[in-house]
């Protein structure tokens, strides 16, 4: 295992010095075959004998063509889930297929999560790059959740929360793209989010309070779990090694497609209700299925 992270390493060393761009993820070009190689037998070992991943539904992922693929965030700053599905992604489909993955714009202030990142395919969560990734033909992974959805309370761990954002509902409508809905359970049990303060962080800092919100990522939480024992903020969190299972969905095609279609209002609201009561009915037959074989 050493040796993959001396490889990933001595990539990083390499871009950083052929390079003058800043891993700011507004760039396509970052990612990188041999870099995403050298994370596989970690991402395989967590895969296999930390998290124990079982999987079904990949016959659903169509095996060409782009696509926007929907996944509900779990788990803390760790999203086990994501690099999971990640692996499950490249073991099938190769390095060349390309896809890439909308990262939230704070993690970009950090080069702990935004040098690898943009190295394995991640870009800044924009329409534009979104969109861009799209026009390329590769497939564009998106949680429109974000902070919220990862954070959110344990007593709403079995739930699709999605905090209402509905971008990514405008973004396939207008580029005209099936979206592929994913699940997990038992990521967001890898912590236990006890309540989000994020509301009562933000009024006191406008008191006065001399905390400051750099990298505001509009949650402020209170969790049980490693390395800290009581995190408070949304600090990096190390997984607990709870079982993680994953759903690939049918993918959803929606009646009407195009510009016109993006900008209604009532239609756009029609289709992300579609999306997310899909993807709840997905995930309670995930749990059933789960907890009825153990």
């Amino acid at each position: 295992m050493f040796d993959y992270f001396e490889t990933f390493t001595n990539i990083l060393l390499n871009k950083g010095k052929a390079s003058h761009h800043q891993f700011d993820g507004w760039s396509l070009e970052e990612r990188n075959p041999d870099a995403i190689k050298s994370w596989m037998p970690i991402w395989e070992w967590f895969y296999r004998y930390y998290f124990r991943v079982e999987t079904d539904g990949w016959h659903h992922m169509p095996q060409s063509g782009k696509m926007l693929i929907v996944g509900s965030h779990n788990g803390g700053l760790a999203s086990p889930d994501t690099s999971m599905f990640m692996y499950d992604w490249f073991r099938r489909f190769g390095y060349d297929r390309l896809i890439y993955g909308l990262m939230h714009p704070a993690a970009w202030k950090s080069p702990i999560f935004a040098i690898p990142g943009s190295m394995v395919g991640a870009v800044i969560a924009h329409p534009k790059m979104a969109i861009a990734a799209l026009q390329r033909d590769a497939s564009v992974l998106v949680y429109p959740g974000g902070a919220e959805d990862l954070f959110r309370p344990y007593y709403m761990r079995d739930r699709i929360h999605f905090a209402g954002r509905k971008g990514f509902i405008k973004l396939a409508l207008r580029e005209e793209v099936p979206i592929v809905p994913i699940i997990s359970y038992g990521a967001h049990d890898t912590l236990i989010v006890l309540a989000d303060f994020y509301d009562q962080v933000r009024q006191v800092h406008e008191w006065g309070f001399p905390w400051k919100l750099d990298l505001d990522t509009g949650v402020f939480p209170i969790y049980l779990g490693l390395p800290w024992g009581l995190g408070i903020g949304p600090l990096p969190n190390f997984p607990l090694p709870i079982q993680i299972h994953t759903r690939v969905c049918a993918p959803i095609v929606f009646e009407r497609y195009g510009r016109d279609a993006a900008l209604c209002r009532d239609y756009v609201n029609d289709c992300y209700e579609k999306v997310c009561f899909h993807m709840q009915l997905e995930l309670d037959s995930l749990i059933l299925s789960v907890r009825a074989s153990s």
